[in-house]
Parts: C-alpha cells; structure tokens; sequence
C-alpha cells in the first residue's frame, strides 16, 4: 500500500497542517511544564539517569528518528500518515525547544536561540500548510511573493525586536527559576 493508491491520498497541506498543530501545541505544553517544574507548581518530573538529566530534546531525536524511519519504510497514506506527520510536529517541538542546548551544551534553557528557532520551524511549517502548491505558481503570483517575503521579513524583525524586550523584562525571573531548581 502506498501513498499514490487513490484511497490511501492524503492531501500534503493537511498533513503539514497536522506536523504543525503538533509542534506549536507540544511546545506551549513543553514550556509551561518547565515553568511550572522550576517554579515547584507541580513535582519534578524530569528523568534522571545516573544522576544525569535527560532534556526533552533528546525525545525529540528519538521520535524524529522513529517517524523518519517509519514513514521511508512504511509510506502511511490516510489515517495513519496524518497521526505520523502529528508524531513528527511533536517531535520537531521536543528538539527544537531546546535548540539553544544544541549550539551551547550546558547552557540555560531559556536562550533566546531556542524561541527564534521555534519561530522558524513554525514558519515554514505553516508556509508548507497553507502556501499553494508550487505545480499552481505562476508569473502573476511573482508580485505577491516578493510582498509575502518582505512582510515576513518585517514580521521576524518586529518578533525579534519584541522578543529582546520580552526577554529583558522576563529573562532575569526566568534564569532565577531556573538557578532555584536546579538540584
């Protein structure tokens, strides 16, 4: 069975839509679960192995490498390619939450670098959901890209601007979190 049997097509935009929705409700979810932890709202649910914490990124690497390897062996059409391409929004969510760990192992948790690659993936996430297939681009639709661009350019540098600002204001709390919860 394989994704070009007429009953088993899964329209690509829906299943970028569902990769989405998995990856921007894991990373909320993610986020307030440490927020919660360090602020010892709810118990230290972290894994611990010898001593070592275990980040949720390296969750997310599993998982990536699970649906990966699932998806290139099995090809899921239907029901089941949409459920993979949510394990794969998810698993994108666990290891890019913690990106910031990925360029400076040992670092803080709430690196700015994190966020910003959050923001990305999402982005291009959402372009893949809800942009046209590229088969339909014509000359006409030129224009619109280069408007399309240019405000996702304005908007990554009003998020990023804002972002620095949040960060200012809320960085220092959160690091405190932090500092206070670790063991």
């Amino acid at each position: 069975m394989t994704p070009e049997h007429p009953a088993l097509h899964v329209n690509v935009h829906k299943l970028a839509r569902m990769a989405l929705f998995g990856f921007i409700l894991t990373f909320i979810v993610a986020r307030a679960f440490v927020v919660m932890i360090m602020s010892r709202e709810i118990p230290n649910l972290y894994f611990f192995l010898q001593g070592t914490h275990v980040h949720h990124l390296n969750y997310g690497i599993f998982l990536l490498a699970a649906v990966g390897g699932y998806s290139v062996f099995r090809r899921p059409g239907g029901r089941v390619a949409e459920i993979t391409a949510l394990a794969y929004g998810i698993a994108m969510a666990l290891t890019f939450d913690e990106f910031g760990m990925w360029l400076h192992l040992g670092g803080s948790y709430w690196q700015r670098a994190s966020v910003d690659a959050v923001i990305i993936v999402a982005a291009v996430l959402g372009l893949c959901a809800y942009m046209r297939s590229i088969e339909r681009f014509e000359s006409r639709h030129r224009w619109a890209s280069v408007i399309l661009l240019l405000a996702l350019a304005g908007f990554a540098w009003v998020v990023y601007t804002a972002g620095g600002r949040l960060g200012a204001l809320v960085g220092p709390r959160l690091h405190e979190l932090e500092a206070a919860s670790s063991p």
